[in-house]
């Protein structure tokens, strides 16, 4: 660990980790962006790894599939370990794995291997959601929320930057490179977090079974986890519907984007990572509950600008922004809220909160490609918008006056 990357904090040696310093929150955040991506590499590019590896066209979406069921059972059952097991060597080793995994996509010689691969591409990737809460430790109470924010812009632009770029990777070079080229990334990273991290050994000495039952129950006794899992699910519902149908809105006339083209259009909307510093001020400062009306307000109206904008490629651009606006300023104030809730059940509850929210993610998805292939883009937009209303309407009940 470079001395360069921390500074000590005045807390008491024994209860205290480095202070995090700006140099390794940013590359926290480049670490994050790039371990994500993994998970959506393969999307654009089913059309081309299914001949290559004998797939039928009826079984193509399990490429993608695969990887997402394998990062749903990644959050469940590895992301906890952070609160079991010494961090460092944790990361680390899950990014190893990540590597065989990749290396195993990139030289699949059949369509089982190839599937087996996508799933532990998945499981493996979850090392991202280790990070996170890692970061949060490291940083003093009074800037979490900005930390954290500056790391999950890092998440959001590898989530939003993945399908270009390996769109453009493999037109270029063929799709097998993207897999290839991440392996190396990853064999990168594995070694730079293993020297630049502190150690981190958790205080908790239960056993791996304990600690999944207790999963349940911390969602089930925890308000704070059970709104803001429930916001961030019905936002980043609208978020995954918005981005697997748009596609096949600008694939159509009038249109006719070529996948170039539709790779350009998806970098217009990194641009809403950087709201989520901001975000994470905004929480430092106590704004969360005003903040979180206004981040699911922003997720309802983009799918308005989006139907009135069903023909502008340039509406389509600002709902695509104001949607990945409101859906990272609402992450970062629910990780800063949970994460403000005690660092013994820190990545525990990090875990139940992306697995459940990935969930709506998933949800989102499938029902995108059916809305617009039953109605088009209006009954998608509809769809779209009831996820974010139906958050503000449990948002509203905050407001209630308890009974006396």
């Amino acid at each position: 660990m470079s001395t360069s990357d921390i500074s000590h904090s005045q807390a008491p040696a024994a209860a205290a980790l480095p202070t995090i310093s700006r140099p390794l929150v940013t590359m926290l955040a480049i670490a994050c962006g790039v371990i994500v991506a993994n998970i959506y590499y393969a999307q654009p590019l089913v059309a081309l790894i299914g001949p290559a590896i004998n797939l039928s066209p009826e079984a193509s979406s399990l490429v993608v599939t695969l990887t997402q069921i394998g990062y749903g059972v990644g959050l469940v059952l590895l992301v906890p370990l952070g609160d079991l097991l010494e961090n460092r060597r944790l990361v680390t080793a899950t990014l190893c794995a990540t590597v065989l995994a990749l290396v195993a996509a990139a030289f699949a010689p059949t369509a089982s291997v190839f599937l087996a691969a996508s799933f532990l591409i998945g499981l493996t990737s979850v090392a991202v959601q280790m990070l996170v809460p890692l970061a949060a430790h490291m940083a003093p109470e009074a800037k979490r929320g900005e930390v954290v924010g500056t790391v999950m812009s890092g998440l959001l632009l590898g989530i939003l930057l993945a399908r270009p770029v390996s769109s453009l990777i493999a037109d270029s070079f063929g799709w097998r490179a993207v897999f290839g080229l991440s392996a190396i990334a990853m064999v990168g990273f594995a070694v730079l977090l293993g020297r630049r991290l502190p150690e981190r050994r958790p205080a908790r000495h239960s056993g791996y079974g304990a600690l999944l039952a207790s999963l349940g129950r911390l969602l089930v006794r925890t308000p704070v986890l059970q709104r803001r899992t429930a916001y961030q699910t019905a936002l980043f519902a609208s978020f995954s519907l918005y981005w697997t149908a748009v596609p096949l809105l600008l694939a159509s006339p009038p249109f006719n984007l070529t996948q170039r083209g539709i790779a350009l259009f998806a970098l217009s909307g990194a641009a809403g990572a950087l709201v989520a510093p901001i975000a994470g001020r905004i929480a430092d400062r106590g704004w969360t509950r005003p903040a979180t009306g206004v981040a699911l307000a922003m997720g309802a109206l983009s799918f308005l600008v989006a139907r009135v904008g069903e023909g502008s490629i340039a509406l389509l651009v600002i709902a695509g922004l104001l949607l990945d606006m409101g859906v990272q300023t609402n992450m970062v104030l629910g990780q800063r809220a949970i994460y403000s809730l005690g660092a013994e059940t820190r990545s525990r509850m990090n875990g139940v909160y992306m697995a459940v929210f990935f969930t709506g993610g998933a949800a989102g998805s499938a029902l995108a490609g059916y809305a617009f292939a039953r109605g088009g883009w209006e009954p998608v937009t509809w769809i779209g918008a009831a996820f974010p209303l139906a958050g503000l309407l449990f948002y509203a009940t905050e407001f209630r006056k308890p009974r006396a």
